[in-house]
């Protein structure tokens, strides 16, 4: 029997890892489905307020319990950012426990109404499945990275039946840099995904007529498109002051507390915050203009079109509030969900407030949809995914050509702000992005001080005399010797030249103590810092070899460019085979 060719069994795995994905999907859309359902069915929608107000809470404290009392000793976080983060440093690995705790935790989120998406959670699920199968395998990193994409893609694709836009999810935000057959093991696994997904929970995500566009309006594509991408910079930097603001809280169930009254609030003046809000969407594309309205506190109000007009604006500015307090809170989700409703709220404000003035008439769907992939592609920084993403859940390829131009346009206004997504920008501040724009800075960033440091060096104690060690000295394979006393604290260096001209006679010293002799490095390094800062040291002063202490002084050993070089050159050539 034949031995079967690594190519081939990553293609079978890329088959398990898309089957189980949509597995994954399946299991996550439904239960979130059968938790809202059973909170929410044959409740008159009058009474649902009260409801709206404290089931919130309730999702995200059940959340935190369930991270604190199951997954103790376990890290657990939400949204893409960890995925890329395992992607950069961690060797693509992520812990097992994220298969099941991603979907049980985002779907009491927002099965119980946190106003989050289940995209992010089910990507980290699927990228989880994809990482943890590859590992069960004991693949390598360029193995173990392509299952990872495959799993997220396979996640994406399952929950939004869209393979497409899984593939291309995989390529834009964890891809960057991807090579041909790259595509053949995301194909399978986002296709498998989609077709299990399908069969296990076909309700469709959006479902809607779509009409051609209008060359007439144009101008009015590039309008909306401005405004998302402005209004993608606005949550971009709220999203960055929420989450400074609940950092500085350190009780998790202070947290719950806050997010989840805060939340149970906002609900309960719009209810369209309520859960992932994509019913407000789709009866929005159904042509029920006054439904956003029509089940709330104004809803004597739901006939007067500018009143529906800034409602719709005080719901898109609640909704990016809402998100934010329920991630921050302690909720899982994440901001894929919460950009499309957004986007879409904003498309729907934009097309009928200017049928309002009755001088042009707007396709509002249309716009609706283009809104959608404009703000997808500028908060993710993914124009691709935002337009085939769109497309595909909508059926809405006749609206391909405005799709490019809004997701095109609007990355590029935020882009021009930020130079990172919000799933990139605390990676990139803390240097732990992988970065194909400065390879050297991303190689350095990738390498870990342990896997540098060299401890194979003779260690002089302070009261010993060279002619005590003449035998160690001149055996010795290098050409340094650390003096360090009983405590294991470091008291300086010695260089080889200089005790072999003592042991010769020309100089004296022979008989002396080794701490009357030592000498004070130039400098030193800390096991804590980066190896930016450690390249930085030695290039300041052309240093060749420094030694490492840990936070109290002590001795571990020594780093040096020769161990760093060779360190480079093969995180370089693993780079560089990166799903080559």
């Amino acid at each position: 029997m034949e031995k079967i060719s690594n190519r081939n069994f990553l293609i079978i795995l890329a088959f398990v890892v898309g089957i189980i994905g949509g597995l994954a999907a399946a299991l996550l859309k439904s239960l979130t489905h059968f938790i809202a359902s059973t909170l929410q069915d044959d409740i008159e929608w009058h009474f649902k307020y009260s409801f709206y107000f404290v089931l919130p809470l309730i999702g995200i404290l059940l959340s935190v319990l369930y991270v604190r009392k199951f997954l103790r000793g376990k890290k657990f976080e939400h949204g893409v950012t960890p995925i890329i983060y395992a992607i950069s440093r961690k060797s693509s690995k992520i812990e097992p426990h994220n298969i099941y705790s991603q979907i049980i935790t985002s779907a009491i989120t927002v099965g119980f109404g946190g106003s989050a998406g289940l995209e992010a959670p089910i990507a980290y699920s699927g990228a989880a499945i994809g990482s943890n199968t590859a590992r069960f395998f004991g693949l390598q990193y360029k193995e173990l990275t392509m299952l990872l994409a495959c799993g997220a893609a396979a996640g994406i694709s399952g929950a939004f039946n869209s393979p497409i836009a899984g593939v291309v999810f995989a390529i834009e935000i964890l891809l960057p840099e991807f090579s041909i057959p790259v595509f053949i093991p995301l194909l399978i696994s986002a296709a498998l995904a989609s077709v299990v997904s399908k069969l296990l929970y076909s309700e469709p995500l959006f479902h809607t007529t779509v009409s051609d566009w209008e060359v007439g309006a144009l101008f009015f594509y590039f309008l909306l498109a401005a405004l998302v991408g402005l209004y993608t910079i606005y949550f971009a930097k709220l999203s960055t002051a929420v989450k400074n603001w609940f950092g500085k809280i350190s009780n998790p169930y202070k947290k719950v507390w806050i997010s989840g009254i805060a939340l149970g609030g906002m609900i309960l003046v719009f209810p369209a915050l309520y859960g992932e809000g994509y019913l407000t969407i789709q009866q929005i594309l159904d042509g029920r203009f006054d439904a956003i309205v029509k089940n709330s506190l104004f809803s004597d109000y739901k006939n007067i079109g500018w009143v529906v007009v800034c409602y719709t604006v005080l719901t898109l500015f609640a909704k990016s509030f809402a998100s934010l307090f329920t991630l921050n809170g302690g909720g899982n989700g994440g901001v894929f969900g919460p950009s499309l409703v957004m986007g879409g709220l904003l498309g729907f404000a934009f097309a009928y407030g200017v049928n309002q003035f009755g001088v042009v008439q707007l396709n509002v769907p249309n716009f609706v949809m283009a809104g959608m992939a404009a703000a997808l592609a500028g908060i993710m920084h993914a124009p691709l995914t935002g337009m085939f993403l769109i497309a595909e859940i909508t059926g809405g390829y006749t609206l391909m050509v405005p799709l490019m131009l809004v997701a095109s346009i609007a990355y590029l206004i935020n882009r021009s702000v930020l130079k990172h997504s919000i799933y990139t920008k605390v990676l990139a501040e803390s240097g732990d992005l992988l970065s194909y724009e400065d390879k050297d800075r991303t190689v350095l960033s990738m390498m870990k001080l342990r896997y540098v440091l060299e401890t194979n060096f003779v260690v002089l104690r302070p009261e010993q005399t060279p002619a005590e060690r003449t035998s160690d000295i001149i055996h010795s394979k290098r050409n340094i010797f650390p003096v360090v006393n009983d405590k294991g604290v470091l008291l300086g260096i010695l260089y080889s030249e200089r005790l072999f001209s003592i042991l010769l006679g020309e100089e004296e010293g022979r008989e002396k103590p080794f701490e009357q002799l030592v000498q004070q490095p130039n400098d030193i390094i800390r096991d804590t810092e980066n190896m930016e800062v450690v390249m930085a040291k030695m290039n300041r002063d052309d240093i060749w070899i420094l030694p490492v202490l840990d936070t109290d002084g002590k001795y571990l050993g020594f780093v040096s460019k020769s161990s760093v070089f060779n360190k480079y050159r093969a995180l370089l050539a693993r780079q560089g085979n990166y799903l080559a």
